[in-house]
């Protein structure tokens, strides 16, 4: 445990920051989730919906430090792949 009045701080700000960023990537598995379930329906207007939603979510994630940029843009290009072949 924290000994130091400065440590115990930095502990406290540390669970603090935990709990945003488990917060911000249940989020973004959520959006995520919605576009793989309008996919799998074949439900492209959906699709392109929840795509929409799900974008700046990631990307947002990816300026706040939760994922890496590179982790999210790789994630918005995969799921925008699989929603512009549905009826193609």
């Amino acid at each position: 445990m924290a000994n130091t009045p400065s440590a115990k701080k930095a502990a406290r700000k540390i669970a603090r920051r935990t709990a945003v960023n488990k917060a911000r990537r249940s989020r973004i598995r959520t959006f995520v989730r919605k576009v793989e379930e309008a996919i799998a329906s074949g439900d492209k207007a959906a699709a392109e919906q929840a795509l929409r939603a799900a974008q700046p979510e990631l990307m947002r994630a990816a300026s706040k430090g939760v994922v890496h940029r590179n982790t999210a843009a790789r994630k918005v290009s995969r799921l925008a792949r699989r929603v512009k072949t549905l009826n193609a």
